[in-house]
């Protein structure tokens, strides 16, 4: 059975990205902030739940920028979206999984990350954020000028770095 989550790129000012930390499986991982898309609550709702649960920051979903499947023994199978976002209110603050209590707590850090300490940090998940994600920073900032073409822009830009793309490729 396929279940769904979000992450959600969100940049400031400086063209630094929001990550969190969470502990998991004995390590640390700085990812996206998401997470579980919930019963009777559309992908965009969970996008902005789960920025205002991990990090206090209220945002606008602004367009989904990829689909991707991942199929692991640990897992199962999912999908997850990705979203462009942009803040427009609340503080930056370490923020709490609702579902974990005390000691259990997987949030340990959330920050803005440069493009540079993204490439030295140890355990990015996924992986390909390190590079792929910086491909579309420019158009983030220019967002209103495409008025509903970012997704188009994106996988062009994603397509010419990798021939063979493909939005549906388990990562």
């Amino acid at each position: 059975m396929w279940t769904g989550g979000v992450r959600v790129i969100i940049f400031d000012e400086d063209k630094r990205i929001l990550m969190v930390r969470q502990h998991h499986e004995n390590k640390d991982i700085w990812m996206l902030p998401g997470g579980a898309i919930e019963d009777y609550e559309d992908a965009r709702q969970a996008a902005a739940r789960e920025v205002k649960e991990e990090t206090g920051l209220d945002v606008t979903i602004e367009k989904m920028v990829w689909h991707v499947e991942e199929v692991s023994e640990n897992r199962g199978q999912r999908f997850v979206n990705f979203f462009l976002a942009k803040r427009c209110g609340g503080n930056l603050e370490l923020g709490y999984d609702p579902e974990l209590f005390g000691q259990e707590q997987v949030m340990k850090e959330v920050r803005f990350i440069s493009r540079e300490e993204l490439k030295n940090l140890e355990n990015v998940y996924p992986d390909y954020l390190r590079e792929e994600i910086w491909d579309f920073t420019d158009y983030f900032f220019g967002l209103e000028k495409f008025e509903g073409h970012l997704e188009s822009e994106v996988l062009s830009v994603l397509k010419k770095r990798d021939k063979t793309y493909d939005s549906f490729k388990l990562r």
